[in-house]
């Protein structure tokens, strides 16, 4: 499970070097897409396939089941992470997130976020203001 936040920096080349704890977990390869938020999602294989498993039997369904397995499925792609724990970010993707030289890497349980920081700043804000809110409305007053 991946778990916590941690800033990290592109290099000239569109490179990010991957938080060490999460290294093991993702593996050699992982897949990165689009995600919601305007953030990259970074899976290990094993737990795309159960994403993409899941895309794909809705992709046929409602407009916006649709519009997600397009957003989540075609924007994919297979990256390497080489011997220094580096990915390279694809343009498309780097474009998407809004990426400059500065990203907050975020542990979501089976997947991993990459944020532009600025973003991640906002979007943390907000979610700390409301989280009270939320609870209540997902009935989650336990945590």
């Amino acid at each position: 499970m991946f778990i916590g936040e941690y800033l990290h920096i592109l290099d000239p080349k569109n490179r990010i070097s991957l938080p060490a704890k999460f290294r093991k977990d993702l593996g050699r390869a992982v897949i990165m897409t689009r995600g919601l938020d305007h953030c990259i999602f970074v899976y290990p294989k094993k737990a795309w396939a159960k994403v993409a498993e899941s895309r794909v039997a809705h992709a046929g369904g409602t407009a916006a089941a649709r519009g997600l397995a397009r957003l989540f499925l075609a924007g994919a792609m297979e990256a390497e992470v080489d011997a220094a724990g580096r990915v390279l970010i694809p343009d498309h993707l780097k474009s998407f997130a809004g990426l400059n030289s500065k990203a907050v890497i975020a542990g979501v349980a089976d997947r991993i976020e990459i944020w532009e920081e600025e973003a991640w700043k906002k979007y943390t804000t907000e979610i700390e203001r409301d989280a009270d809110a939320f609870a209540e409305k997902l009935g989650d007053n336990n945590n």
